[in-house]
C-alpha cells in the first residue's frame, strides 16, 4: 500500500528557508498534517520524523510518530535533538520549552502560523490559537532571526512567520 501524496504544495515560506538546513540533518515535521513539509524534506535527502494526531497520511518513509501534543502528555521525543523543526498552522504555546530544546546547535526553526486578525478571514478565531502582534519573536528569544513576517498573506490570512538559528552561524541561501 502506498502512501497518498499530499495535496497541498510546501509553503513558499519553508521551501525558501530549507536550504539552510545542514544537509542530512534529522528535521521534525510538528503536527505534519498531509506530510507536504515531510515530503518536501525528504526529498532534500533529510530522514524526517512526522509528528502528528495521526501522522498516517504523511509519506512512508518518515518516522511517523503519533502523538497528542495538547492532552498534557510528556513531550514524545525527550532527549531528541533535530537540525530542523518545521511547523505550519499549529500553535500550541506550551510546546515552545520542548522545541527550543530540541534544536540543535546551527539548527533552523521554520515556524509559519495564524495571527491576530486572521478573524477576519476564517479559521482558527479562537484567541487561543492565534499569536499576539510580535509574539513569535519573544517565544524564541535567545535564536537568531534570519527572516520574520508579521501581516496579512495574500489578502487571505493573517500569519507569523520566522526563520531563526540556533547560535550565530547562518549558511547563505
Amino acid at each position: 500500500m502506498t502512501t497518498p501524496m499530499p495535496t497541498l504544495p510546501p509553503s513558499p515560506w519553508i521551501t525558501r528557508f530549507a536550504p539552510l538546513v545542514r544537509a542530512g540533518g534529522a528535521v521534525l515535521d510538528l503536527a505534519c498534517g498531509g506530510g507536504r513539509h515531510t515530503l518536501l524534506f525528504l526529498d532534500r535527502g533529510h530522514p524526517v520524523t512526522a509528528l502528528d494526531r495521526d501522522p498516517g497520511q504523511a509519506p512512508a518513509a518518515a518516522e511517523r510518530i503519533a502523538a497528542d501534543l495538547e492532552d498534557g502528555s510528556p513531550w514524545p521525543l525527550p532527549g531528541r535533538r533535530f537540525a530542523a523543526l518545521v511547523v505550519t498552522n499549529y500553535l500550541w504555546r506550551p510546546l515552545f520549552p520542548h522545541l527550543l530544546a530540541a534544536l540543535e546547535e546551527g539548527g533552523v526553526l521554520l515556524y509559519e502560523t495564524f495571527a491576530r486578525g486572521n478573524e477576519a478571514f476564517g479559521r482558527p478565531r479562537n484567541p487561543d490559537h492565534l499569536l499576539e502582534r510580535g509574539e513569535l519573536l519573544r517565544l524564541t528569544a535567545g535564536l537568531t532571526v534570519v527572516a520574520f513576517e508579521d501581516g496579512i498573506l495574500d489578502d487571505r490570512a493573517v500569519v507569523q512567520r520566522l526563520c531563526a538559528v540556533r547560535g550565530e552561524a547562518v549558511r547563505r541561501l
